[in-house]
C-alpha cells in the first residue's frame, strides 16, 4: 500500500468516525488485508496529514481518546453561523467548581464548597455529570460518605487535551473568561429571570464577586495538593491514619487526666 493512499484512508475513516479513533483502533480497520501497514505506518501517516492540513481550515488533533478531523478555532465564529440554535452558555460558577475538580481531584463537594466560600448548587454538579465532563472516582471514608468527583476523558477531549498534565496553570487561567471562548460565561448577577442562561444557578449572584479571591487562595496551594485521579486510595489511607493518630491522643490525654485526679 502506497503512503499517498494510506492517508487518504485515514483521512476517510476520521472523516467518517463519530469519536476520535486510536492507533490500535485504526490499525484493526486492516487486519485481514494482504497489505496491512504497520503501527509506525500509521503514525507516519497520521503525521504526514497533520502536516498536510497546515494551511487548511481544519487540522488533524490528537486528545485522551484518540485522533480526530476538526475545524480550527480561528474560524469557529463562521462555522457557528451554520446553526442558529445557540450553544449552551454557562455561568461562571460552573467554571470554578470545574477547575477546582481538575485541579485538585479526587475532591468533595464540601471541599469545593469551603474553596469557593459558598454552596455547590446541585444543578452544577448535575450539569457537569451529565456533560460527562465529571464522574465519581469513589466515596471518602469520612462520616456521610461524600462522593469524590474526578474528571473524565471527555473532559479532556473537549478542552484538546491529552492529559491533565497538558493543563495551563493556575495562572494562566486567572482570568476566567479567558479559559475557554466556547464556554461565553455569563454575568448573570445582572441580568432578570428571563434573560438568565439554561445553566445558570441560584449562587451565580454571588460568584462573580468571590472569583478573584477563589483562585488566589487556591493559586499557591491546589497544584501542590491536587492527587491524581488513580491515587484515590492512597489519599483515602491518609486520611484513615490521621484520624487513628487523634484517637490514639485523645485516649493517651484522658488516661493522663484519670492518673492526675487520683
Amino acid at each position: 500500500m502506497t503512503p499517498d493512499k494510506l492517508k487518504n484512508i485515514i483521512e476517510a475513516v476520521l472523516l467518517s468516525a463519530e469519536h476520535p479513533m486510536t492507533v490500535q483502533q485504526i490499525e484493526r480497520l486492516f487486519m485481514g488485508d494482504n497489505d496491512c501497514p504497520s503501527r509506525d505506518d500509521l503514525r507516519k501517516a497520521l503525521h504526514d496529514l497533520g502536516e498536510d492540513y497546515a494551511n487548511r481550515g481544519f487540522e488533524l488533533m490528537q486528545v485522551a481518546s484518540g485522533y480526530r478531523l476538526q475545524v480550527k478555532q480561528d474560524f469557529a465564529e463562521w462555522v457557528g453561523r451554520l446553526w442558529e440554535e445557540k450553544p449552551a452558555r454557562y455561568s461562571r460558577a460552573l467554571l470554578e467548581t470545574i477547575a477546582l475538580v481538575a485541579y485538585r481531584q479526587p475532591i468533595t463537594r464540601g471541599e469545593i464548597e469551603d474553596v469557593r466560600g459558598v454552596s455547590v448548587s446541585s444543578n452544577i454538579i448535575k450539569t457537569l455529570v451529565e456533560r460527562d465532563w465529571v464522574r465519581v472516582l469513589g466515596h471518602k471514608d469520612v462520616p456521610g460518605k461524600p462522593a469524590l468527583y474526578g474528571t473524565t476523558r471527555e473532559f479532556l477531549d473537549y478542552f484538546n487535551l491529552k492529559s491533565l498534565d497538558e493543563l495551563p496553570t493556575l495562572a494562566e487561567i486567572k482570568d476566567l473568561d479567558k479559559f475557554h471562548p466556547e464556554l461565553e460565561l455569563d454575568d448573570i448577577a445582572g441580568m432578570d429571570e428571563a434573560q438568565r442562561p439554561e445553566h445558570a444557578d441560584d449562587e451565580a449572584d454571588t460568584a462573580n464577586s468571590t472569583a478573584a479571591e477563589d483562585v488566589d487562595a487556591t493559586e499557591e496551594t491546589a497544584e501542590a495538593d491536587a492527587p491524581d485521579s488513580n491515587e484515590s486510595d492512597e489519599y483515602l489511607d491518609t486520611e484513615d491514619s490521621l484520624e487513628q493518630e487523634l484517637e490514639d491522643e485523645a485516649e493517651e490525654d484522658a488516661v493522663e487526666s484519670s492518673a492526675a485526679g487520683q
